[in-house]
């Protein structure tokens, strides 16, 4: 059957059209592709054909980049630098992150001549300069050396420097052991104690030499006692004993029943007899160069001996109180008074400190007179201190220290509460106060106190002869090694002597 309008024979359709093949719809074909054309496109001048400036001009470009950038505000450099580092690929960016550590984190202790690595360590405190040890061993090995730091950090803590050590590792473990000392007198870890028993009556006189301590009891005896190991090395029946002083030799006693004896320690006889005071002896001191003892006593009177034959050869009446203390030394400065190696007497009442010049000569007035005040309400503790340059004493006030050349009053140190505590001995880095609870170590050159330690309740005694300072180099300076032996003693009421002494290095 045939389509309708459609002719078989002809092909032609019912509308006249021609069935031909070649006008049948064909497929989309993809536009011929055009003509190549030649580039004509030249590199700027410098561009190589891959993509980089040559290096003359690289040069050339970078010098003027790097002359307009210094001239740039720090906030436009910043800002250029941002805008860099924003271009910049992984390979840039890694760049930067190492060269950046290299310029920012450079060890000036390598780089540095070593005397300008060391005046930039003297700015640094001494915990700071620890803590830089722990860097690396080239931080460590150049701050050790640095003698003069650590020198320094160990006179700021009270220490004593020998420049004739020539151990550059020296001072650094010098600082380490300061700094240990300084923390035990700060934790009450400093010291420890113990008791020496023996006398059956109070002890009222002590005396502390070369670690010896001599005791002078109501029992009618004097004790010879060696601190460390705490044995009774010599003991000598003598009279009612309120001054005692010694030497390898001879022990000279001050007594209640107002005569000075000598005795003998080897043999424990009496070997002179001094008489003539009125009034219990509560000090006593000799010099055996000048042949001389003094004596200070309950009937307000100085008197001069002669110590090789107990002949009273001064007797001194100017003051108005009981003699509680007399210190007998050599002069080590020049006044218009006095010069060096002169002998001056001190002796001291509730008031008044009095200064006597003792030499050969047999009469001698008073110097001077010192007071803290003139009110007499203001008393004197009974413990003098002299050393032929400066004179110390405690009263109601403070601590008081006198220039010995020209007597004017160089130092006066508000203790706080300074009425009860009572000084045992000053030098010049540290002081050695006490009271009824405590024994204390102030640092003289901040006034402060940097340790104490507990006491019990010890024999009060009007004089001041039952307690007294042990070893007392330390406070001028500690050393490492005179931080020993004997601290402090004191009569207790059960008869005994209790000891503070220092405990050994940890």
């Amino acid at each position: 059957m045939r389509a309708p309008g459609c002719d078989a024979s002809s092909g032609r359709g019912k509308l006249g059209l021609v069935a031909d093949p070649a006008l049948r719809p064909q497929p989309a074909r993809p536009p011929a592709p055009r003509p190549r054309q030649r580039c004509t496109h030249r590199p700027a001048p410098g561009i190589l054909s891959h993509g980089h400036m040559e290096r003359k001009d690289f040069n050339t470009w970078l010098e003027s980049l790097s002359g307009v950038f210094i001239t740039l505000t720090d906030a436009q450099k910043n800002e250029s630098l941002d805008h860099l580092i924003s271009l910049s690929g992984a390979v840039q960016l890694r760049h930067l992150s190492n060269n950046l550590e290299t310029l920012l984190k450079r060890d000036f202790l390598k780089l540095l001549p070593l005397e300008l690595s060391f005046y930039l360590l003297k700015w640094l405190d001494p915990p700071t300069l620890l803590n830089c040890c722990l860097v690396c061993k080239q931080w460590n090995k150049v701050i050790s050396i640095c003698t003069e730091v650590w020198q320094e950090a160990c006179r700021s803590l009270g220490w004593q420097i020998d420049d004739t050590i020539e151990d550059t590792l020296h001072w650094k473990r010098i600082y380490l052991k300061a700094v240990r000392r300084i923390k035990q007198l700060q934790d009450k870890e400093a010291f420890e104690t113990s008791s020496l028993i023996g006398h059956s009556a109070r002890v009222y006189a002590l005396y502390y030499k070369d670690g010896l301590l001599c005791t002078g009891s109501d029992d009618l005896s004097a004790k010879l006692w060696d601190v460390c190991t705490g044995q009774c090395i010599y003991g000598i029946q003598t009279h009612t004993c309120a001054a005692v002083k010694f030497d390898e030799q001879k022990l000279v006693t001050g007594s209640f029943d107002n005569t000075i004896a000598c005795w003998d320690w080897s043999s424990g006889a009496k070997t002179h007899n001094f008489r003539g005071h009125t009034g219990a002896v509560f000090s006593v001191d000799y010099s055996d160069e000048l042949d001389t003892l003094v004596s200070g006593s309950a009937d307000f009177t100085v008197k001069v001996w002669s110590l090789s034959t107990g002949i009273c050869l001064n007797t001194l009446t100017e003051h108005t109180e009981w003699v509680t203390k007399v210190v007998l030394q050599v002069s080590h400065v020049e006044s218009v008074m006095h010069k060096p190696g002169d002998y001056i007497l001190l002796s001291a009442d509730k008031y008044e400190i009095k200064v006597w010049p003792i030499g050969r000569e047999v009469n001698c007035k008073c110097l001077k007179t010192l007071a803290v005040s003139n009110d007499r309400s203001i008393c004197l503790q009974p413990r003098v201190q002299f050393d032929g340059k400066h004179i110390v004493c405690a009263s109601d006030l403070g601590l008081y220290q006198w220039d010995f050349a020209s007597y004017d009053i160089i130092r006066v140190i508000r203790t706080p509460d300074s009425t009860n505590l009572s000084l045992l001995s000053l030098g010049e880095v540290f002081a050695l106060l006490f009271d009824s609870r405590y024994l204390y170590i102030m640092d003289l050159r901040t006034e402060r106190v940097v340790g104490r330690w507990p006491l019990p309740a010890y024999r009060k005694s009007k004089r001041g002869s039952s307690f007294l300072a042990g070893e007392t180099a330390w406070l001028s300076g500690l050393n490492g090694k005179n931080d020993s032996g004997l601290v402090f003693a004191t009569s207790m009421p059960d008869h005994s002597i209790h000891l503070v002494l220092w405990r050994e290095n940890g």
